[in-house]
């Protein structure tokens, strides 16, 4: 079950019926697994990874209480929200913290 929230008092809801051969739906989602849900998830997971939808969206999109659980999820589609940007300041933070510990300490 798909929705979008237009206002923050009304929520209209899109009901997708996708009819998927037997033999196939074990190619498809793993044993075990609820075939509507895994089918969302990986759908949610693409829109996510491709920014169709943001986080907040995701969260709703899956009824997940929390942002630790929109991470946890994301994290077991190993969709990482870490870029070369986030790196170089962190590499940059590293540097200042490392070079101000090897000043020797003046008193």
């Amino acid at each position: 079950m798909w929705y979008f929230q237009t206002s923050p008092a009304t929520l209209v809801f899109m009901q997708v019926t996708v009819e998927i051969p037997d033999q196939s739906v074990e190619h498809l989602v793993p044993a075990g697994r609820d075939a509507a849900r895994s089918l969302l998830e990986e759908s949610v997971a693409a829109a996510y990874r491709d920014g169709r939808v943001t986080m907040e969206q995701v969260r709703q999109l899956l009824s997940f209480g929390t942002r630790m659980q929109v991470d946890a999820f994301l994290q077991q589609h190993q969709i990482f929200d870490y870029t070369v940007e986030d790196l170089n300041k962190d590499m940059a933070a590293l540097d200042r913290l490392t070079a101000s510990k090897a000043r020797p300490s003046q008193a």
